[in-house]
């Protein structure tokens, strides 16, 4: 990437799409290279080095959530997936496979830029020990301290683990398998109910109001994910 100019792989199978997204993202100043199949995808992607992938699931090789899987052995390229398919287990199996967005179509320019913005802010901000912040809820790696409007709250250390996991890219929707294997490093089910009992103490503890969370967002059926922009969140009472 240069000057916020983007080298995009654009992968589907439909010619009419790709012509539509090359001719929109130049636009842009976006350089676009176009992929019809997975194997092209993954070709393209070891000579070309893009800086992004946008990805349609039903490709006439092979499913895009296999092709997300093959490129997860070998790279962290971000990844939007672009796709007809609106069910939460698509959206779900795209996300657990390493995807790092999910647009339906049919879709707006509008939002598929906003999209790109979010998921390309979000891969350069790989979480180091240091304070990470977001309104007034902050969070002190190094020190396993976190503090809402300046006060510090104490929080048990699945709390803290679960908060950092979703502080490692605010915005970006964590599945609740994603969660539960970073947190338990477990692949079993049994934690999902522990999960949500966390994630409920965690907003009693963090939340202006629990009942309308301002940071910790549910998108229902798939995961959560940290709100990177709480507006003017109202402040605590201790």
């Amino acid at each position: 990437m240069k000057d916020g100019k983007l080298n995009i792989l654009v992968t589907d199978d439909e010619t009419a799409i790709r012509h539509f997204l090359k001719a929109t993202l130049s636009v842009y100043d976006h350089v676009v290279t176009e992929a019809d199949c997975g194997l092209k995808t993954i070709e393209l992607l070891a000579k070309k080095h893009p800086d992004l992938l946008i990805l349609d699931l039903g490709l006439p090789d092979m499913d895009g959530v296999e092709v997300i899987r093959e490129i997860r052995e070998w790279s962290s390229l971000p990844i939007i997936v672009l796709s007809v398919r609106n069910r939460e287990e698509d959206k779900i199996a795209a996300l657990d496979a390493g995807a790092d967005d999910y647009l339906t179509k049919p879709f707006g320019v509008g939002e598929l830029l906003a999209r790109i913005r979010g998921v390309m802010r979000r891969s350069f901000s790989e979480m180091m020990a240091g304070i990470y912040q977001t309104g007034n809820l902050e969070m002190d790696v190094s020190r396993r301290q976190v503090t809402i409007n300046g006060s510090e709250i104490q929080l048990t250390p699945t709390e803290f683990d679960i908060l950092k996991t979703l502080f490692q890219k605010p915005g970006k929707v964590f599945t609740h398998y994603q969660i539960i294997d970073k947190v338990w490093n477990s692949h079993l089910g049994d934690e999902s109910r522990l999960l949500r009992v966390n994630i409920s103490n965690l907003r009693h503890k963090i939340e202006p109001d629990p009942n309308r969370p301002t940071y910790i967002k549910t998108d229902l059926g798939v995961g959560y994910r940290l709100n990177d922009n709480p507006e003017d969140a109202p402040a605590n009472s201790f």
